[in-house]
């Protein structure tokens, strides 16, 4: 066999829906879709928001609903920054799958997403999390009946009573350490 080489690349001009190259989707967010399609969830966080978006002043805004799928993606994957969010959706086909973006359109960028946060309220939030939650509870994808958190507070083993000098054994900072406030 012979071994191929790369040589530069020259974008093409342009190409067809078809010729793109499509994944089988991901188990997971496809399955979340269809319960958010058959719940209604847009039509619910275009009502939940409604109050906070003027009726005609300006360009359109981006629809509520993918504004939380969003969220959503970052909740599930631990992403936890807007410019993070929107690299992850814009790499992944099946994701822009998931937010319901057409062809040829861009994923929101992390401006957008930090613009919309602002100036929804956390209780907006909170409220469309909550149907969210219930709304996959009742469909099964998560199980369980109490959330508990663990806030316990824990010394570490390199708090800085431990840390002496190996040569005097002194504390790392005498006057502040606990064992010379005694």
């Amino acid at each position: 066999m012979a071994m191929g080489r790369q040589t530069e690349r020259q974008g093409d001009l342009m190409f067809a829906w078809s010729d793109l190259s499509r994944s089988p989707g991901h188990v997971f967010y496809d399955r979340l879709q269809k319960v958010l399609i058959d719940g209604d969830f847009d039509a619910f966080a275009e009502a939940t928001c409604k109050d906070y978006y003027a009726s005609t002043m300006g360009a359109k805004s981006i629809p509520p609903g993918r504004y939380f799928r969003m969220h959503l993606v970052g909740y599930f994957e631990g992403i936890d920054s807007e410019r993070g969010l929107e690299w992850r959706c814009s790499d992944s086909l099946s994701l822009r799958e998931f937010l319901r973006i057409e062809t040829g359109k861009r994923v929101p960028d992390h401006s957008w997403l930090s613009k919309t946060r602002s100036r929804l309220p956390h209780e907006v939030h909170t409220k469309i999390f909550d149907w969210v939650l219930a709304l996959i509870a009742e469909q099964g994808l998560v199980l369980g009946e109490r959330i508990g958190v663990d806030a316990s507070s824990m010394e570490a083993n390199a708090a800085l009573r431990t840390i002496v000098r190996r040569d005097t054994g002194e504390d790392y900072h005498p006057d502040y350490s606990p064992r010379s406030m005694t």
